[in-house]
């Protein structure tokens, strides 16, 4: 069926505890991702087989060449490090390569206690099971890097919650699961070695150019090692600017931005706490433990940069190390190598508020029809929008049928007033036509998005259904849940065109959010 290796395992024991999912009673196949299997090479027979598949993404039997691990790390958590995290509830699978040739971590997730679990149970109930599915298909639709979910599995037990749930376990695919986190792992323990092997590795799969002659400095045929250490933290940092820019373009607000939810190639993950912005505002914040805001809306670039500092801090010990190299600093003393590798990655760390800038303001001309920066217009849009709490998203799409449709036009005006004007006149000044203004305009604004409460509403009818008939095995429970979400995912997998079906999720809460909160699903 999928085609293991298992590469990380090769850096050593101290990487991980080898661990196996815990066997499940009564598993069911509720989703499939039949467009994410192709791209791994199932055969259309495999994806039919619900029965194996039930058995393999529960956990209740290991695929062919698949190793179980629950892989070690740290993190900072809302900015208190805890040195021993790691996979509570999770396995990894192993890796394939799919059809672009990419290596993909299969990981089960929710699939039982590890070494890592603590006092937890190392269970997953449905509803975040589910909710990881939707949110990051979502996401993968919408053109955010992100891990895709391959399957949902019901297991047939009760998990508890404060309530009593059904349990799920979810097949997460990912281009690694390596954190800011597994580098804090070594950094902490002092364990220079690992974080030199962790480094090499991250290098080869994720910025292979690193070790590539082509981008070598002109007086080698290589990076040295210093090089190649402050490479990789540009590299890693430039796809964190990447990804919290465009998490910002659609109004995504990922809820707890820990650097153990920080991967280093720049894919979203972990989508427990995670929640749609509707009605603008810089300081939303839906998750529940995040008491203080840290990792609201507007707040995701400066965590970024946060965490990059803490990876940073990580690589420090083997830039020290590193420092005297081609004969460079021999004489130095300690303090004097210290001072200059801190230096050294200070540079690069400092260079994200611009890069930041430039990007975010690039993406937002974007959603504006323009190829040109304007930043005043930018920000007095923005500052309007919070001030009369636009919602979000309707208002990137009115702004975008306003240049066909003179109804609309009409509305803004009455919303943006002068601002909608100035907007009209920028474009003629920047010589940009109203259609190539629209055209553009129409890539990055998209006519729907997951909204909060379509995504509760559904969430709920699905562990409804799935309760009610647990213990009916007559009762086709796959076929229920994928009634259920079927309309709904095809129409957040068309997010910049309307179908006949857009309409029935564009429109806003009654309360605009206001009571909404979500939960980490732990």
């Amino acid at each position: 069926m999928l085609k293991f290796s298992n590469s990380y395992i090769d850096l050593g024991e101290q990487f991980f505890q080898r661990s196996i999912p815990q066997k499940v009673a009564a598993p069911k196949l509720l989703l499939f991702n039949g467009e994410l299997a192709d791209s791994l090479f199932f055969t259309e027979a495999q994806q039919k087989n619900h029965e194996v598949l039930s058995q393999y993404f529960s956990g209740n039997e290991l695929p062919d060449g698949s190793s179980s691990i629950a892989l070690a790390y740290s993190g900072h958590q809302f900015g208190h490090f805890n040195p021993n995290l790691g996979d509570g509830r999770a396995h990894l699978l192993g890796e394939v390569i799919d059809k672009t040739g990419i290596r993909r971590d299969v990981q089960l997730k929710g699939s039982g206690q590890t070494a890592f679990s603590r006092r937890g149970d190392g269970k997953c109930a449905l509803a975040p099971a589910l909710r990881e599915f939707i949110m990051s298909e979502a996401l993968y639709a919408l053109g955010v890097p992100t891990s895709r979910c391959l399957a949902v599995v019901s297991t047939g037990e009760v998990i508890n919650r404060g309530l009593a749930k059904p349990g799920a376990v979810v097949t997460r695919v990912a281009a690694s699961h390596i954190r800011v986190g597994s580098f804090q792992y070594f950094a902490a323990r002092g364990n220079t070695s690992s974080l030199k092997s962790l480094l090499d590795y991250s290098i080869e799969r994720h910025f292979p150019e690193i070790n590539s002659a082509d981008i070598s400095d002109v007086n080698s045929n290589n990076f040295s090692e210093e090089q190649r250490i402050l490479k990789f933290l540009e590299y890693t940092l430039d796809k964190q600017i990447t990804l919290i820019v465009e998490w910002l373009r659609i109004g995504f607000i990922h809820g707890v931005m820990n650097t153990d939810n920080t991967a280093i190639c720049g894919e979203t993950i972990d989508f427990g706490p995670c929640a749609m912005m509707g009605t603008y505002d810089e300081k939303a914040v839906f998750s529940s433990i995040d008491e203080y805001g840290r990792y609201a809306f507007g707040n995701q670039g400066k965590i970024g940069q946060w965490n990059m500092a803490r990876l940073a801090d990580c690589l420090l010990p083997l830039l020290i190390e590193f420092t005297d190299e081609n004969g460079s600093d021999t004489t130095s003393s300690e303090k004097a190598k210290e001072q200059r590798a801190l230096e050294k990655v200070e540079s690069v760390i400092h260079q994200y508020t611009s890069k930041f800038d430039e990007a975010y303001y690039v993406m937002y001309a974007k959603k504006l029809g323009m190829n040109e920066v304007n930043t005043t217009l930018i920000n007095d849009l923005l500052a309007i929008m919070q001030a009369q709490s636009l919602d979000y998203t309707q208002t990137f799409l009115l702004l975008t049928k306003s240049l066909a449709n003179s109804i609309k036009e009409e509305e803004l005006i009455r919303k943006l007033g002068d601002w909608y004007k100035t907007w009209i006149a920028t474009l003629k000044q920047y010589k940009i036509t109203k259609l190539e203004a629209r055209n553009l305009m129409k890539e990055n604004n998209p006519v729907v998005i997951p909204r909060n409460h379509h995504v509760e509403a559904l969430l709920a009818r699905c562990e409804q259904a799935v309760t009610d008939n647990e213990n009916q095995n007559s009762i086709d429970k796959p076929k229920i849940i994928t009634d259920i979400v079927d309309e709904f995912l095809h129409v957040l997998h068309s997010p910049y065109q309307e179908i006949d079906a857009t309409k029935n999720y564009q429109d806003t809460p009654e309360d605009n959010d206001r009571y909404y909160q979500t939960f980490c699903g732990t």
